[in-house]
């Protein structure tokens, strides 16, 4: 279960609540890969509000879906395949959308001294090289991912 903490520390880190990290965590390493709310509750030592909360939080952030299993009444919940690719490709749209509003902050401060722009002019730099950047290096993880992951 240290991995599982684990993880639930590292997506805290990012912004998101522990518990949905835990059950990140746990839905990589569980068997069967699809786990009930009840399964997760139990497994974590969470209760079922937390669980339905953060299932819920997961399923909007496209990490995590709702499936139905065969033979089983209840929903069932499992890390969405390409949830990772996802998760990147929303960095990338996070990124564009930085540099759009450091140069609509630089727009405001068109007439004022260089130094009071300063800070804003780096923030606008990073996110302008990194939109340049980003996509290439998604082409390549596309490329690895086509050989690695068959």
């Amino acid at each position: 279960m240290h991995f599982v903490e684990d993880v639930g520390l590292l997506l805290e880190r990012q912004g998101i609540p522990r518990m949905a990290g835990r059950i990140i965590g746990w839905l990589l390493i569980c068997d069967p890969p699809h786990q009930s709310a009840s399964q997760l509750a139990q497994v974590l030592g969470a209760s079922k509000a937390s669980i339905s909360t953060m299932t819920r939080l997961l399923i909007e952030m496209s990490l995590v879906e709702q499936v139905g299993v065969p033979g089983q009444r209840r929903d069932h919940f499992h890390i969405k395949p390409g949830a990772w690719d996802e998760v990147m490709r929303e960095t990338l749209d996070e990124i564009v959308l930085g540099r759009q509003l450091a140069d609509r902050g630089l727009e405001l401060l068109e007439r004022k001294p260089a130094e009071l722009k300063q800070r804003l002019r780096e923030a606008r730099e990073v996110y302008a090289f990194f939109e340049e950047e980003y996509p290439a290096l998604l082409e390549r993880w596309e490329k690895t991912r086509k050989k690695t992951l068959r």
